[in-house]
């Protein structure tokens, strides 16, 4: 997993409250474990006037131009402004593979799913919560600047506007360990290899038959 310190990028409004799982990535989508490949599908019914399907190319499909991601001035957008309740719906981790493969790094919302934001973290997104007022008012700032970037600051835990202003964030201690050391579950693991091999020779003495 890549780690998450800081990112400055255009923002890319998201003005849709409960926006599910299924409508992230459809469930025809959910066949490959690879983890990547995902992006060109990302919202695929809200993307394409079309019906989509795995392995079909993409390049040709007609596209719905009233689509937020397909619009220029989003080009590039790797933060994610959102309404309440994002990431609702099935547990699937293709959600967050496929947001993060089209390049959003970071979503900011009222609220989250829990099994969302807790998969999101251990690929690599980083979920931010502030007040739906504050979030009100980013939607506002995007909506009037095209090109409108945030920079936001993982260690400091702040996003800071435009106009230089500065929003402080909460973040749970254990995931921002995890994101800013770039850390998955594997990786996690992989920190205490010593204590796995002496506790595996400790148990081979003690026990030769099941080794």
């Amino acid at each position: 997993m890549e780690k998450f310190t800081s990112l400055k990028a255009i923002v890319a409004p998201m003005d849709r409250p409960n926006v599910d799982t299924d409508a992230i990535i459809p469930k025809q989508f959910l066949k490959s474990i690879k983890r990547s490949g995902f992006g060109p599908n990302l919202f695929d019914e809200w993307r394409y006037l079309d019906h989509g399907e795995p392995g079909k190319d993409n390049s040709g499909r007609p596209l719905n131009e009233e689509f937020i991601l397909n619009q220029k001035r989003y080009n590039g957008a790797q933060i994610l402004i959102a309404r309440e309740n994002f990431g609702c719906g099935s547990s699937r981790e293709h959600a967050p593979w496929a947001l993060l493969d089209y390049g959003f790094q970071v979503i900011i919302a009222p609220s989250f799913a829990d099994i969302f934001y807790s998969n999101s973290f251990k690929n690599g997104i980083l979920l931010i919560k502030l007040d739906a007022d504050v979030i009100e008012q980013l939607f506002n700032d995007v909506a009037a600047n095209e090109g409108y970037e945030l920079a936001v600051d993982l260690e400091n835990q702040t996003i800071t506007k435009a106009d230089g202003s500065v929003i402080k964030f909460d973040v749970d201690e254990f995931r921002k360990h995890r994101l800013l050391n770039g850390l998955d579950d594997i990786g996690l693991t992989m920190q205490h290899v010593d204590d796995i091999k002496a506790y595996e020779q400790r148990r081979s003495a003690e026990a030769p038959w099941l080794f």
